[in-house]
């Protein structure tokens, strides 16, 4: 019996079946593959880095109590050391007693300023009344020289009619009656004559003038400024300028005549009130500021205390995790001491080094895929380019390339490209760092948020600063 032969067709389809699969799977996972290959750039030269913030305590003193260990997780404010806060709470009693002091010694000052407010107000209106009495009494003066002419006048009468009756005594025409109360008139006049020279001269002497006047001068003639000069006056003056100057106002000259001083003191308010004028004056009363400057010093000793004093307590300023432990319970803390350090959750970022050649077409903004190493492919967290270092890795080395000496071999750099992880939350999968990272640039994707599509990065305004106006 002979063998059954299959048709050749049949034979030579199962290939062309097998080969059309295959090039169907390479086409299927080659041409995304080709895709990704010429829009993407990638480099396994990356690794986790973040922000380390070194736990010291601002005051010296001894532990007490240290409330964390190596590899803890931490937030802000939580309690991380306590030192002996003791020695601070007497610095504390002792400051507080001396604002107490101050604020009895500017309550003090403010009752001697009152009393001085007083004097000086005594010391004006005394000023004020002198110049007023030496103008009365120049009146005074001119009216008693008045009267003594008057009275000049009718010693003249006097005089005539007492020489009438006189002649007319011998011829008996004037009876011996008329003629005595004729002499008693003249005898009268005569002393009225006298006692109100007498007030004149008074009067004079009481106004620091000579008795008689100068030759050439009249009783009733006094210098033009006498009431400016008069001593009484002057005495007045003097007070009032010793008493103005505890309150710390003084003329602009010394040289000012009473009345231009008390003018100028009313000048001091446009309105000319005195009580104005003398709120300002009690503002500014020297023995009250030293009070207030007192006060002021005793208050900010007395803040400084109590802040050392909240100093005693260590606490934890970011999210992070709690690395370098090196205090314990009786330590003896300088300020500023390093006991611990804290590794930022929060704060992180990748720095991925690409090569030159890969620069290209980076931009800052470009979305970034980060694949770790740690979590086996599983996860893919999300970055964006966030900057580009202004130099590359080997000229940013402590002992950077010299290559001065012709010996000089190319070698492609590689720049240190930040890249911020976006939507990323500690709490759920948290990055270590330095772990390695595979980050994957999708060039097609759209720059996005602040400086996009730059290479440098603009300053950040400060805080509450107003931008320019585009």
């Amino acid at each position: 019996m002979k063998p059954t032969v299959k048709p050749p067709s049949k034979r030579r389809r199962w290939p062309i079946v097998v080969g059309a699969l295959v090039a169907a799977v390479l086409l299927f996972i080659g041409i995304p593959w080709l895709i990704r290959a010429f829009n993407t750039v990638s480099t396994d030269d990356a690794y986790v880095n973040g922000y380390v913030t070194f736990v010291a305590p601002r005051v010296s003193g001894q532990v007490t109590r240290v409330s964390v260990e190596d590899n803890n997780r931490v937030k802000p404010g939580d309690v991380l050391v306590e030192l002996d806060p003791k020695p601070y709470q007497v610095q504390v009693a002792i400051k507080q007693a001396a604002v107490d002091t101050a604020q009895a010694n500017l309550t003090l000052a403010q009752d001697n300023v009152r009393g001085l407010i007083g004097q000086a107000r005594s010391n004006r209106f005394k000023l004020a009344r002198a110049i007023e009495d030496a103008d009365n009494q120049i009146a005074l003066l001119r009216a008693r020289v008045a009267t003594w002419e008057q009275e000049k006048a009718t010693l003249v009468l006097a005089q005539q009619e007492f020489d009438r009756a006189e002649r007319l005594l011998a011829t008996k025409v004037v009876s011996q009656e008329d003629y005595d109360e004729r002499r008693e008139a003249l005898d009268v006049a005569k002393a009225q004559v006298a006692q109100t020279l007498e007030y004149v001269y008074q009067s004079r002497v009481a106004l620091g003038l000579e008795p008689q006047p100068p030759e050439g001068k009249t009783l009733a003639e006094v210098p033009v400024d006498l009431d400016q000069t008069f001593s009484s006056v002057r005495q007045a003056q003097s007070e009032l300028r010793q008493s103005a100057a505890q309150l710390g106002v003084f003329p602009s000259s010394y040289d000012l005549t009473p009345k231009q001083m008390l003018d100028e003191f009313h000048r001091r308010d446009p309105g000319g009130d005195l009580n104005r004028i003398y709120a300002e004056i009690v503002k500014s009363a020297p023995g009250l500021k030293v009070a207030e400057t007192n006060l002021v010093q005793a208050q900010s000793d007395l803040d400084e205390a109590k802040l050392n004093l909240s100093y005693c307590t260590v606490f934890a300023e970011i999210d992070g995790v709690i690395t370098r432990r090196n205090v314990n319970p009786g330590d003896n803390l300088e300020a500023r001491q390093s006991v611990m350090a804290i590794r930022s959750l929060r704060d992180i970022w990748i720095d991925a080094n690409f090569k030159e050649t890969q620069l290209r077409d980076l931009r800052i903004g470009q979305h970034v895929d980060l694949e770790l190493d740690k979590c086996g492919g599983k996860h893919l967290f999300e970055g964006r380019i966030s900057g580009f270092t202004f130099g590359t890795g080997s000229t940013l080395a402590l002992l950077p390339a010299q290559n001065a000496t012709g010996n000089f071999v190319k070698v492609v750099q590689r720049l240190p490209v930040r890249i911020d992880v976006i939507n990323y939350d500690p709490d759920k999968l948290p990055l270590f760092v330095g772990l390695s990272v595979t980050p994957t640039v999708d060039l097609r994707s759209v720059p996005i948020g602040p400086n996009a599509g730059k290479f440098l990065q603009a300053p950040e305004p400060a805080a509450g600063s107003v931008g320019p106006t585009p």
